[in-house]
């Protein structure tokens, strides 16, 4: 009951949103509503997942919480490259990976070590050192352009087409990771069935996905529309806007489960459920985009602002080094909380 008026009040705020919009209200209170708005559909997307996934394995669940909970994420940035607003664009996918890996990842081991008799959080080895590796390899990638791009080389000529390229092979990386991990699941990466909330009914559930993944779309396109007079009224960046505000509103889903799982002692389902998400939106969310970003006269590339360079290096580093072991204390949790306010504080200044 409780699950079935949460899921009627998101949906009021997205018409609230629409009917906001479409009487030409105030451009922030459109950006704050449906800001909020697109927080509860992920978190939506979320509950329909969880419920569908109930009829799949235990590793197609996990894939799905984490395929599904990136809609709202890559309808804003559409709409972004549509209107022309390609630092939205960068920054909405660079503020997922970042409110992943370091904000809701470190939450969840804070709420997990907590929880644990020696103060210390343990889960399998296995998926922490597969995200780093993607991490890494997406990296790698960004930092050559970056490279590239700053010394102006033959090759910064064509920063689209490597790009294209770079994708291609992100994405068949990915599908190769996705193959092995769906056939070979680990023991230890339990199904989100079995520690989930109340699931619906398959049909329902079906339902839901569907009108969550529209009100998505409406509503992302809705708050990229009243994006620009809104960020001015308030004072903020546009990059600040993409890092912060949609990259914790686009990602309810992991910042509610991982967390919620993490303090009930549920540790590897916690971090599969975080690190699932950080892994797709690095080698299949932010490749799949560039790809998409061709058909629009706005392209979508790997060349980032020097300074996001450094701190994706420093992330992908930092989880490496704070999960890589099947372990993690209070204070680490802390520390990768701690990155992500000094990035989103430098990004405010920016």
């Amino acid at each position: 009951m409780r699950q079935t008026l949460l899921l009627a009040a998101i949906f009021a705020l997205v018409a609230v949103a629409g009917a906001l919009h479409y009487a030409a209200a105030e451009p922030v209170a459109v950006f704050l509503i449906a800001a909020a708005a697109l927080g509860g559909l992920a978190w939506a997307i979320g509950v329909g997942t969880e419920s569908l996934g109930a009829h799949f394995g235990p590793a197609v669940t996990g894939l799905l919480q984490s395929t599904l909970g990136n809609l709202p994420e890559l309808f804003i940035v559409l709409f972004a490259l549509g209107a022309g607003e390609i630092v939205v664009a960068q920054t909405s996918i660079l503020g997922s990976l970042f409110a992943n890996a370091l904000l809701v990842l470190g939450l969840a081991i804070v709420a997990g070590a907590q929880r644990a008799e020696d103060g210390v959080m343990r889960f399998h080895a296995r998926l922490p050192n597969n995200t780093p590796t993607l991490l890494l390899l997406a990296v790698f990638i960004i930092v050559l352009l970056g490279l590239s791009d700053r010394v102006g080389d033959r090759a910064s000529e064509h920063q689209v087409a490597i790009s294209a390229i770079g994708a291609v092979c992100l994405l068949s990386v990915y599908a190769a990771w996705v193959w092995s991990y769906v056939r070979v699941p680990s023991a230890a990466e339990p199904a989100i069935e079995q520690h989930a909330r109340t699931t619906l009914p398959l049909r329902a559930a079906l339902g839901v996905l569907a009108l969550a993944g529209v009100a998505a779309a409406l509503v992302s396109d809705w708050f990229v529309d009243a994006l620009d007079p809104a960020v001015e009224a308030l004072g903020i960046s546009k990059a600040f806007t993409g890092l912060v505000i949609v990259g914790i509103a686009g990602n309810a889903v992991e910042n509610v489960v991982g967390i919620t799982l993490a303090a009930k002692g549920q540790s590897e389902l916690a971090i599969s459920v975080v690190k699932n998400s950080v892994a797709q939106i690095a080698v299949f969310l932010f490749p799949a985009l560039v790809l998409l970003s061709l058909f629009f006269s706005e392209r979508l590339t790997f060349v980032l602002n020097p300074v996001y360079i450094g701190a994706l290096v420093i992330m992908a580093l930092a989880v490496w080094q704070v999960t890589g072991d099947g372990e993690a204390a209070v204070f680490e949790g802390w520390a990768l909380v701690a990155l992500y306010v000094i990035l989103a504080v430098l990004t405010f200044y920016e």
